[in-house]
């Protein structure tokens, strides 16, 4: 692994390891190191330059939200009355715990938020009772999820 100022270069075997712990991050590293033909200490060491260089940020399970009773997935775009009013609506959206993530974003709306819900009358209340009552919000557009489709990181 090499920096190049603000791109990092990394090696084949970088690669590999980065690989098996995106498919299965509890990939056992000695599973991992044998898979490769280096020793574990070899893929530790990697593992930790990678996290110091900032290619690796953490490790995390995956919640299935649908199985906790969260069907509906919806996409938020937020309408803001002045850009300046940015940061106090981010700080309130944070408040929100449905809210899994918000863009400030070209185009049409300022913020573009990922909403999950129980239900429908979940997410209209949860519009009504709580995001659009933010000041500094002027309206919302919003598109429910029927299906994702796609789900990945990125192909290294």
């Amino acid at each position: 692994m090499k920096l190049n100022h603000l791109q990092i270069e990394i090696d084949g075997i970088d690669k590999e390891i980065l690989r098996d712990l995106m498919e299965d991050a509890r990939k056992p590293i000695l599973q991992i190191a044998n898979k490769i033909g280096i020793s574990g200490a070899a893929i530790h060491q990697r593992l930790k330059k990678l996290e110091q260089a900032g290619v690796i940020s953490g490790s995390k399970y995956v919640v299935d939200s649908k199985v906790l009773g969260y069907k509906t997935m919806a996409f938020v775009g937020i309408y803001l009355e002045k850009a300046s009013s940015n940061p106090e609506v981010v700080k309130e959206l944070k408040k929100i715990p449905e809210v899994l993530e918000a863009h400030y974003t070209t185009g049409n709306w300022s913020i573009l938020t990922k909403i999950i819900c129980q239900d429908n009358e979940h997410l209209m209340n949860l519009l009504n009772k709580k995001i659009q009552i933010i000041k500094g919000v002027s309206r919302t557009e919003t598109f429910i999820s029927l299906e994702q489709q796609i789900e990945r990181q990125i192909q290294l």
